[in-house]
């Protein structure tokens, strides 16, 4: 069983738009990195790699689970528009003279 829950195995549908907040966004991009600094260290604790108490690990799980709805949250209601595209050509976009 994988005990890891990376996002975009979380999320696939929203891979692209989670790859252009990682680009777009420092808040995205420290939440994200911690939802998965937290998400290694439960994986560590769960495969008896490193220690924690039961109360602690329950706490770990739940701002995992609060990281992730707020992620969630972040990709659903940013707008597409807002987060600039990568490699994006503009032909067609110049008005004909």
């Amino acid at each position: 069983m994988d005990l890891h829950h990376p996002i975009l195995r979380e999320f696939p549908e929203y891979r692209e738009a989670v790859r252009r907040l990682k680009l777009s966004s420092d808040h995205f991009r420290h939440i994200y990195d911690e939802y998965h600094r937290l998400d290694d260290e439960i994986y560590r604790i769960e495969e008896e790699i490193d220690f924690a108490t039961d109360q602690e690990i329950e706490e770990m799980k739940m701002r995992r689970a609060k990281l992730k709805d707020y992620i969630y949250h972040l990709i659903r209601h940013t707008p597409v528009h807002s987060i600039p595209q990568q490699n994006q050509t503009q032909t067609g976009t110049q008005p004909s003279a």
